[in-house]
């Protein structure tokens, strides 16, 4: 039977090889892919998560995941690092993300990708 894959879960992944400045190794990330592209797909959209956290809680795309059962230290959701991996780079299963995290992390991956946000038929553009 196949794993099923779903947004908010996260995973250690093996993000190796990387170039330059990308999260490389075997880490956590957070499924960010929508669940019908999860299930039919070979891939899944992921966000890169670290535990070293100096000087990262100021920026708009990380999110800190303070107490998050999970996780083995405080870490931070990077949204500025997000990439499409095949799922045989997931290993083992750590969790599910809160729903009150999983809204910031929609916040976050919006500013990320400069999406428009929309509420009550107005639209706005986030600005710098």
């Amino acid at each position: 039977m196949e794993k099923t894959y779903r947004r908010g879960q996260i995973y250690y992944a093996d993000l190796n090889p990387v170039i330059g400045s990308e999260q490389g190794g075997i880490r956590p990330v957070l499924i960010i892919s929508n669940d019908i592209g999860n299930r039919y797909s070979p891939t899944v959209i992921v966000a890169a998560i670290t535990s070293r956290a100096r000087g990262k809680t100021k920026l708009p795309t990380h999110i800190p995941t303070e107490n998050f059962d999970g996780l083995e230290k405080n870490s931070i959701i990077l949204l500025e690092q997000i990439r499409t991996i095949d799922k045989q780079r997931l290993k083992s299963y750590l969790g599910i993300i809160p729903e009150n995290i999983m809204a910031r992390v929609d916040t976050a991956l919006a500013i990320s990708i400069s999406l428009r946000i929309c509420s009550d038929r107005k639209c706005t553009i986030r600005k710098k």
